[in-house]
């Protein structure tokens, strides 16, 4: 079983950047992939980018080129940086391990942690 903290997240101002952690309180290299969700207010959580493994990386579309996902194996830890910053991607953002079909298993319930806030305002 796997306990992930997030942290890093903050008040930025537009075009601003952030780093996210992800510390894992297990191996997440037992799983598929590692991604990276978030969940603005009223909204679902929906998965922005991920890592697997193997070290593929993918992003949602709305992110990419500005997202950059990367990890520390010795640390368990995987890292969102976050440039270009836009009041749209105000939202708690979150990581949870992922099955081959970049979803997260009934196991991954239990697994989600507290999230990291990120809001972006002038």
């Amino acid at each position: 079983q796997v306990q992930f903290v997030e942290s890093g997240g903050g008040l930025v101002q537009p075009g601003g950047s952030l780093k996210l952690s992800c510390e894992a309180s297990g191996s997440i290299f037992f799983y598929f992939a590692t991604g990276w969700f978030r969940q603005a207010p009223g909204k679902q959580r929906e998965l922005v980018a991920s890592i697997t493994a193997a070290g593929d990386i993918k992003y949602d579309d709305a992110v990419k080129g500005r997202f950059t996902v990367s990890r520390d194996s010795a640390k368990n830890t995987v890292y969102l940086q976050i440039d270009s910053l836009q009041p749209e991607d105000t939202a708690r953002y979150y990581c949870n391990v992922l099955n081959s079909d970049y979803e997260v298993d009934d196991y991954g319930l239990d697994f989600w942690g507290k999230g990291t806030l990120v809001t972006v305002s002038s």
